[in-house]
Protein backbone atom coordinates (compact mmCIF):
# COMPACT_ATOMS: atom_id res chain seq x y z
CA UNK A 1 0.00 0.00 0.00
CA UNK A 2 1.32 3.56 -0.93
CA UNK A 3 2.09 5.91 1.84
CA UNK A 4 0.23 9.04 1.27
CA UNK A 5 -3.04 6.40 0.55
CA UNK A 6 -2.05 4.59 4.28
CA UNK A 7 -1.83 8.19 5.92
CA UNK A 8 -5.00 9.36 4.52
CA UNK A 9 -7.06 6.63 5.50
CA UNK A 10 -5.47 6.46 8.81
CA UNK A 11 -6.38 10.25 9.13
CA UNK A 12 -10.09 9.87 7.74
CA UNK A 13 -10.17 6.99 9.92
CA UNK A 14 -9.33 9.08 13.14
CA UNK A 15 -11.47 12.26 12.17
CA UNK A 16 -14.59 9.98 11.48
CA UNK A 17 -13.88 8.02 14.98
CA UNK A 18 -13.72 11.60 16.59
CA UNK A 19 -16.93 12.77 14.72
CA UNK A 20 -18.85 9.83 16.11
CA UNK A 21 -17.85 9.62 19.65
CA UNK A 22 -16.54 13.08 20.72
CA UNK A 23 -19.19 15.33 18.95
CA UNK A 24 -22.47 13.04 18.75
CA UNK A 25 -23.60 10.25 20.67
CA UNK A 26 -23.60 8.18 17.61
CA UNK A 27 -20.82 5.80 18.98
CA UNK A 28 -23.45 4.75 21.06
CA UNK A 29 -24.79 2.74 18.05
CA UNK A 30 -21.41 0.70 17.82
CA UNK A 31 -20.70 0.44 21.33
CA UNK A 32 -21.79 0.66 25.16
CA UNK A 33 -20.99 4.24 26.49
CA UNK A 34 -18.38 3.48 29.07
CA UNK A 35 -16.12 2.71 25.55
CA UNK A 36 -16.55 6.65 24.75
CA UNK A 37 -12.83 7.89 25.78
CA UNK A 38 -11.81 4.61 24.11
CA UNK A 39 -13.10 5.78 20.95
CA UNK A 40 -12.02 8.95 21.18
CA UNK A 41 -8.09 8.18 22.26
CA UNK A 42 -8.02 6.12 19.23
CA UNK A 43 -9.74 8.67 17.05
CA UNK A 44 -6.69 10.91 17.87
CA UNK A 45 -3.88 8.59 17.62
CA UNK A 46 -5.15 7.42 14.47
CA UNK A 47 -4.85 11.33 13.07
CA UNK A 48 -1.48 11.67 14.72
CA UNK A 49 -0.25 8.41 13.24
CA UNK A 50 -1.68 9.34 9.49
CA UNK A 51 0.38 12.59 10.34
CA UNK A 52 2.90 11.20 11.20
CA UNK A 53 2.99 9.20 8.47
CA UNK A 54 2.74 11.59 6.13
CA UNK A 55 5.61 13.93 6.99
CA UNK A 56 7.65 10.76 7.17
CA UNK A 57 7.04 10.32 3.64
CA UNK A 58 7.36 13.82 2.46
CA UNK A 59 11.08 14.09 3.98
CA UNK A 60 12.26 10.95 2.66
CA UNK A 61 10.42 11.38 -0.52
CA UNK A 62 12.60 14.71 -0.75
CA UNK A 63 15.69 13.16 0.33
CA UNK A 64 15.16 10.72 -2.77
CA UNK A 65 14.77 13.63 -4.98
CA UNK A 66 17.84 14.92 -3.49
CA UNK A 67 20.16 11.66 -4.22
CA UNK A 68 18.42 11.51 -8.36
CA UNK A 69 19.59 15.21 -8.92
CA UNK A 70 23.30 14.19 -7.70
CA UNK A 71 23.35 10.69 -9.60
CA UNK A 72 20.94 11.86 -12.34
CA UNK A 73 22.66 9.60 -14.98
CA UNK A 74 22.61 6.74 -13.07
CA UNK A 75 19.97 4.88 -15.13
CA UNK A 76 19.84 1.68 -12.66
CA UNK A 77 18.99 3.77 -9.65
CA UNK A 78 15.01 2.45 -10.11
CA UNK A 79 11.63 3.70 -7.87
CA UNK A 80 8.52 1.50 -7.65
CA UNK A 81 5.09 3.77 -8.81
CA UNK A 82 2.81 0.87 -8.08
CA UNK A 83 -0.18 1.85 -6.52
CA UNK A 84 -2.03 0.67 -4.08
CA UNK A 85 -4.15 -2.46 -4.66
CA UNK A 86 -7.34 -1.91 -6.06
CA UNK A 87 -8.71 -4.28 -3.20
CA UNK A 88 -7.11 -2.07 -0.52
CA UNK A 89 -9.20 1.13 -2.08
CA UNK A 90 -12.15 -0.70 -0.48
CA UNK A 91 -10.75 0.24 3.12
CA UNK A 92 -12.28 3.67 2.36
CA UNK A 93 -15.46 2.71 2.46
CA UNK A 94 -15.41 1.81 6.38
CA UNK A 95 -13.44 5.30 6.93
CA UNK A 96 -16.02 7.19 4.65
CA UNK A 97 -18.97 5.74 6.48
CA UNK A 98 -18.00 6.95 9.85
CA UNK A 99 -17.79 10.32 8.62
CA UNK A 100 -20.60 10.69 6.70
CA UNK A 101 -23.00 7.44 7.43
CA UNK A 102 -24.40 6.36 10.78
CA UNK A 103 -25.51 2.94 10.84
CA UNK A 104 -29.46 2.54 11.88
CA UNK A 105 -30.57 2.16 15.86
CA UNK A 106 -30.94 -1.35 16.63
CA UNK A 107 -34.65 -1.81 17.03
CA UNK A 108 -37.66 -3.86 16.41
CA UNK A 109 -36.07 -6.09 13.71
CA UNK A 110 -33.02 -7.25 16.10
CA UNK A 111 -35.71 -7.65 18.98
CA UNK A 112 -38.10 -9.52 17.08
CA UNK A 113 -35.23 -12.12 15.89
CA UNK A 114 -34.37 -12.60 19.09
CA UNK A 115 -35.07 -15.02 22.09
CA UNK A 116 -35.25 -13.35 25.49
CA UNK A 117 -32.25 -12.67 27.03
CA UNK A 118 -31.32 -15.31 30.15
CA UNK A 119 -32.38 -12.95 33.36
CA UNK A 120 -30.24 -13.82 36.38
CA UNK A 121 -30.91 -15.26 39.37
CA UNK A 122 -31.58 -13.76 42.57
CA UNK A 123 -32.05 -15.39 45.93
CA UNK A 124 -32.93 -12.74 48.58
CA UNK A 125 -35.45 -9.50 47.29
CA UNK A 126 -35.35 -5.93 48.66
CA UNK A 127 -39.10 -4.68 49.76
CA UNK A 128 -40.88 -2.59 46.87
CA UNK A 129 -41.50 0.79 47.92
CA UNK A 130 -44.96 2.20 48.14
CA UNK A 131 -44.08 4.29 44.95
CA UNK A 132 -47.48 3.81 42.42
CA UNK A 133 -47.37 2.97 39.68
CA UNK A 134 -43.79 1.24 40.57
CA UNK A 135 -41.44 1.99 37.70
CA UNK A 136 -38.95 -0.94 37.12
CA UNK A 137 -37.19 -2.29 34.46
CA UNK A 138 -38.02 -5.17 32.41
CA UNK A 139 -35.58 -7.28 34.12
CA UNK A 140 -36.52 -6.37 37.20
CA UNK A 141 -40.35 -7.27 36.66
CA UNK A 142 -39.25 -10.64 35.17
CA UNK A 143 -37.35 -11.33 38.40
CA UNK A 144 -39.83 -10.53 40.34
CA UNK A 145 -42.81 -12.44 38.47
CA UNK A 146 -40.69 -15.87 37.85
CA UNK A 147 -38.41 -15.62 41.31
CA UNK A 148 -39.98 -13.83 44.07
CA UNK A 149 -41.80 -16.39 45.90
CA UNK A 150 -43.55 -13.80 48.33
CA UNK A 151 -45.45 -12.98 45.38
CA UNK A 152 -45.38 -8.96 46.31
CA UNK A 153 -45.44 -8.38 42.51
CA UNK A 154 -49.24 -9.64 42.32
CA UNK A 155 -51.69 -6.76 41.94
CA UNK A 156 -49.33 -4.02 41.91
CA UNK A 157 -49.06 -1.22 39.30
CA UNK A 158 -45.85 -0.96 37.73
CA UNK A 159 -44.93 1.04 35.16
CA UNK A 160 -41.94 -0.12 31.99
CA UNK A 161 -40.49 1.17 29.19
CA UNK A 162 -39.12 0.02 26.20
CA UNK A 163 -39.61 0.11 22.81
CA UNK A 164 -42.57 -2.25 20.45
CA UNK A 165 -42.30 -4.98 18.51
CA UNK A 166 -45.27 -6.90 17.16
CA UNK A 167 -46.57 -10.34 18.02
CA UNK A 168 -47.65 -13.02 15.65
CA UNK A 169 -50.38 -13.52 17.74
CA UNK A 170 -52.33 -10.65 17.61
CA UNK A 171 -53.60 -10.38 20.79
CA UNK A 172 -50.31 -8.96 22.26
CA UNK A 173 -47.52 -7.43 21.78
CA UNK A 174 -44.08 -7.12 23.10
CA UNK A 175 -42.15 -4.48 25.33
CA UNK A 176 -38.65 -4.23 24.25
CA UNK A 177 -35.14 -3.04 25.87
CA UNK A 178 -31.90 -3.67 24.12
CA UNK A 179 -28.80 -4.14 25.96
CA UNK A 180 -25.02 -4.59 24.64
CA UNK A 181 -22.62 -5.90 26.89
CA UNK A 182 -19.85 -4.65 24.57
CA UNK A 183 -20.71 -3.23 21.38
CA UNK A 184 -23.74 -4.02 18.93
CA UNK A 185 -22.82 -7.57 17.96
CA UNK A 186 -23.29 -9.25 21.47
CA UNK A 187 -26.85 -7.07 21.35
CA UNK A 188 -29.42 -9.09 23.38
CA UNK A 189 -33.17 -7.99 23.94
CA UNK A 190 -35.26 -7.97 27.35
CA UNK A 191 -38.76 -8.68 26.78
CA UNK A 192 -42.30 -8.57 28.06
CA UNK A 193 -45.68 -8.90 26.56
CA UNK A 194 -48.14 -6.90 26.77
CA UNK A 195 -51.98 -7.34 26.86
CA UNK A 196 -55.08 -5.66 27.18
CA UNK A 197 -54.35 -2.37 24.40
CA UNK A 198 -53.16 -2.39 20.64
CA UNK A 199 -49.91 -1.92 19.68
CA UNK A 200 -48.35 1.02 18.96
CA UNK A 201 -46.53 1.33 15.69
CA UNK A 202 -43.37 -0.82 15.72
CA UNK A 203 -39.61 1.17 17.08
CA UNK A 204 -42.01 3.48 19.35
CA UNK A 205 -40.66 4.17 22.78
CA UNK A 206 -43.69 4.05 25.30
CA UNK A 207 -44.08 3.83 28.89
CA UNK A 208 -46.59 1.05 29.75
CA UNK A 209 -48.83 1.07 33.07
CA UNK A 210 -50.42 -1.60 34.44
CA UNK A 211 -50.32 -5.13 36.49
CA UNK A 212 -49.23 -8.49 36.29
CA UNK A 213 -51.04 -10.62 33.32
CA UNK A 214 -52.17 -13.76 35.38
CA UNK A 215 -50.46 -17.13 34.20
CA UNK A 216 -48.66 -20.03 35.64
CA UNK A 217 -47.34 -20.11 39.26
CA UNK A 218 -46.38 -16.73 40.11
CA UNK A 219 -42.92 -16.92 41.88
CA UNK A 220 -41.92 -19.84 39.80
CA UNK A 221 -40.71 -19.91 35.89
CA UNK A 222 -43.85 -20.56 34.96
CA UNK A 223 -45.30 -17.73 35.29
CA UNK A 224 -45.20 -15.28 32.49
CA UNK A 225 -43.42 -11.94 32.04
CA UNK A 226 -46.51 -10.35 30.84
CA UNK A 227 -48.18 -6.74 31.74
CA UNK A 228 -52.22 -6.57 31.42
CA UNK A 229 -51.81 -2.60 30.46
CA UNK A 230 -53.77 0.14 31.37
CA UNK A 231 -52.37 2.99 29.61
CA UNK A 232 -49.75 3.32 27.37
CA UNK A 233 -47.78 6.87 26.93
CA UNK A 234 -45.19 7.45 23.56
CA UNK A 235 -42.21 8.76 25.40
CA UNK A 236 -39.17 9.98 24.01
CA UNK A 237 -36.17 7.47 23.10
CA UNK A 238 -34.01 7.61 26.33
CA UNK A 239 -30.01 8.70 26.27
CA UNK A 240 -29.51 5.02 28.00
CA UNK A 241 -31.43 3.30 24.96
CA UNK A 242 -28.93 0.03 25.42
CA UNK A 243 -29.48 -1.04 28.45
CA UNK A 244 -32.04 -2.17 30.41
CA UNK A 245 -32.37 0.49 33.01
CA UNK A 246 -35.17 3.16 33.87
CA UNK A 247 -35.07 6.00 31.23
CA UNK A 248 -32.84 9.22 31.91
CA UNK A 249 -35.33 10.86 29.90
CA UNK A 250 -38.57 11.98 31.18
CA UNK A 251 -41.53 11.36 29.14
CA UNK A 252 -43.37 14.27 26.96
Amino acid sequence: MRRPFQATLLVLSGIGLLRVSLFTDLYLRYVKEGMRPLLIASGALLILLGVADAVSYARRREGDEHDEHADHGDSGHGHSHSGAPRTAWLLFLPALSLLFYAPPALGAYTASRQPPKAITHEDDFDPLPATSPLPMTLSDFTRRVQQDRTRVIKGRTVQLTGFVTSDEQGDSWFLNRIVISCCAADAQSVKVRIHRTSAPPANTWVAVTGTWHPGGTLGTSSAPAALDARSVEKIAKPVNAYTDALPLTPTR
